[in-house]
């Protein structure tokens, strides 16, 4: 195990999966997530076809905020697909 990995795993919400899809699109430490955010992470691993559900991005806010992907305000997590969505019409 690398250290990236280790710091990742420290992070609520991730897994080795995620860890190993967050490295796959060049996330490899908090610090990388922090600066992309939630919604471009989530953007990436969708651009990358690994198939993934709302919980990843859901997840992905989580850790960034150190709360269960499963506390998030059901506004926060609207918001969240919303962006997400917005940006992927915009580049069609």
């Amino acid at each position: 195990m690398t250290p990236s990995h280790s710091e990742l795993l420290q992070l609520k919400n991730l897994g080795m999966a995620t860890v190993n899809i967050l490295q796959a699109v060049g996330i490899n430490t908090r610090e990388d997530l922090q600066q992309v955010g939630a919604v471009q992470a989530y953007r990436r691993i969708l651009a990358r076809d690994i198939n993934v559900s709302k919980v990843m991005l859901y997840a992905l806010q989580g850790a960034l905020m150190d709360r269960h992907w499963n506390d998030l305000p059901s506004d926060l997590k609207r918001q969240l697909v919303n962006e997400a969505e917005q940006d992927t019409l915009s580049e069609v």
